[in-house]
């Protein structure tokens, strides 16, 4: 048998035989991928060899008869290039790093973020980022404060226009909470609560965010209380304590139609009873 450099046998269980390709840098050994066979492998390692050892080759010098992935070939070029080995598919940049999901895909992060981002995978789930944080899916999007319900253009914004921007200074948050709304009434600026019911209703338009989501919530519990059956998200306001936000809660008043919503479902009840 032939023997490759970079190239070792393997079995599974099942008794297959594959090949695993694998190169050391810096006193560090860097596997490269399985191989169904040999000669697989000596490409990927020769391709490794020649980028990380004769520097011949630039990140996007990529092509895919290498037999690397690409994300395989992100982290070799950093490496080499930074010095800094990162299991994620990073390229570290002066003052931010660009993640890769594909050689046409990539968002940019800031340096904040590297220890995180270099420990949690993206994955890309109908257009949405996630990463997997104890056993459970989490929008990367929550780090900003922006809702999973939330919509660009309209509760949050990319100030340059770039939408694979995701460093801080380049996302504004517009509205936080759920069913609250920047809008203008009579010329003036204002917060408008709407909630779906049968289509969205307004809840009311108040000069405060915060009291915007407390009137949601307030509608949301009147309607739960007059036995509609929906579980309503509900606003979470970090910097009110609870005798600020039951203030708010008993002094706030929302619409007619919504009360009057309410009460019509009361009296459907009853007389189903009756």
């Amino acid at each position: 048998m032939l023997s490759y450099p970079g190239v070792t046998m393997a079995y599974k269980k099942n008794g297959e035989c594959y090949y695993r390709a694998g190169i050391t840098y810096q006193n560090k050994h860097i596997s490269l991928g399985s191989y169904t066979t040999a000669l697989q492998g000596n490409r990927a390692y020769e391709a490794a060899l020649f980028a990380l050892r004769e520097n011949q080759y630039t990140l996007m010098d990529y092509t895919e008869d290498m037999a690397l992935d690409f994300e395989k070939w992100v982290i070799l070029m950093n490496f080499r290039d930074n010095g800094i080995y990162i299991k994620n598919p990073i390229y570290l940049r002066t003052n931010y790093f660009i993640y890769y999901i594909s050689r046409d895909t990539y968002f940019i992060f800031d340096t904040d973020d590297l220890f995180y981002y270099g420990h949690h995978k993206i994955m890309i789930r109908g257009g949405h980022l996630f990463v997997s944080d104890y056993g459970m899916q989490v929008n990367i999007l929550s780090r900003y404060g922006i809702k999973n319900y939330a919509v660009a253009g309209r509760d949050y914004r990319f100030i340059n226009g770039n939408e694979k921007d995701l460093r801080y200074s380049n996302i504004e948050v517009i509205n936080r909470y759920h069913g609250v709304f920047t809008t203008i009434h009579k010329s003036l600026p204002c917060y408008t609560a709407k909630i779906h019911i049968e289509g969205d209703y307004l809840v009311g338009r108040y000069p405060s965010e915060k009291e915007a989501a407390v009137a949601y919530n307030k509608a949301a519990d009147l309607l739960i209380r007059s036995g509609f059956k929906k579980n309503f998200p509900v606003n979470y306001i970090g910097d009110v304590d609870e005798i600020e936000y039951a203030k708010l809660y008993h002094n706030l008043r929302i619409s007619k139609s919504i009360r009057r919503f309410a009460e019509n479902l009361l009296l459907k009840s009853e007389k189903e009873r009756n």
